[in-house]
């Protein structure tokens, strides 16, 4: 009999996504789409020209927000996602935006549909919570 891991506990979600390249295949198709998507221009022009830092550093931040290795911590020291985006212009458009490349780049990976769908709903979370504290557009 075999069973679904219990995605949120110890590094299942890290070990469902791939573990580090699988998350890192993930960044890369997110930002993918955050560069091809129409609806995504208004998140894209928030990131700099060159997104090598953007990708590493939302690469080791799921790392360790899936139950990896916290290799975000490690390398660029504590993050607090709502106060670090607060001095960005988000609204409910950009929220979506960010969300829809990050469903898109799911979709993309060879993951579970159950475990898709788990990880997309997590998103969502610091999703709304950078929206609830950013300064609306």
């Amino acid at each position: 009999m075999t069973s679904t891991p219990l995605y949120g506990f110890s590094d299942n979600s890290f070990k469902a996504a791939g573990e580090e390249a699988g998350i890192r295949q993930l960044v890369d198709n997110f930002y993918r789409f955050m560069h091809e998507l129409p609806e995504a221009k208004i998140i894209r022009t928030m990131h700099k020209a060159d997104l090598t830092s953007s990708r590493d550093k939302l690469t080791l931040f799921l790392c360790g927000w899936m139950g990896g290795p916290k290799l975000y911590h490690d390398k660029y020291g504590g993050i607090n996602i709502p106060r670090d985006h607060a001095h960005l212009a988000i609204g409910e458009a950009e929220r979506d935006a960010w969300l829809l490349c990050m469903e898109r780049a799911i979709a993309l990976q060879n993951y579970s549909p159950e475990f898709g769908q788990y990880l997309l709903e997590q998103l969502r979370i610091p999703a709304e919570r950078i929206f609830a504290v950013a300064k609306k557009p």
